[in-house]
């Protein structure tokens, strides 16, 4: 289970009462003192990579509807690759906005006639030349 309710208490007890402080708080609490202060830090820098996220987001999808078509993840970046000024975006992190943010690639149905035409196609057999006689008699 997370500390993180415990660190919740302790900012909600020093907004109200200023006179208390973290030292004695986290004591009480069972934390240590520098988990609070990371995890007060941690609250702004979530706030700047989810903003960092959302920009990088715009780019992924400006890739993603050029030309008409939507496109996964490495097309995305072959995409991204390709621009007047290149923006190289590593694949994974393509495909880690994309499940943030929702945008799908439509997966391609497989040809129904090819599995069809394979399934019929019969030229591949052998001529029978030696007409199944498999016993030789001498040389040549």
């Amino acid at each position: 289970m997370s500390a993180g309710w415990k660190f919740e208490v302790i900012q909600e007890t020093l907004k109200e009462d200023n006179l208390l402080n973290i030292s004695m708080l986290c004591e009480t609490a069972g934390v240590s003192r520098s988990g609070y202060y990371r995890w007060a830090d941690s609250e702004a820098l979530g706030e700047e990579r989810e903003k960092k996220d959302r920009e990088d987001f715009e780019l992924v999808l400006k890739a993603y509807n050029q030309r008409g078509y939507s496109k996964g993840a490495r097309g995305i970046y072959m995409c991204m690759l390709h621009w007047e000024e290149p923006m190289v975006m590593n694949v994974k992190k393509n495909r880690r906005l994309m499940d943030k943010y929702g945008p799908i690639c439509p997966i391609r149905k497989a040809n129904p006639y090819r599995r069809m035409a394979k399934a019929l196609k019969t030229n591949h057999t052998a001529e029978n030349i030696l007409n199944r006689e498999f016993t030789s008699h001498g040389p040549g």
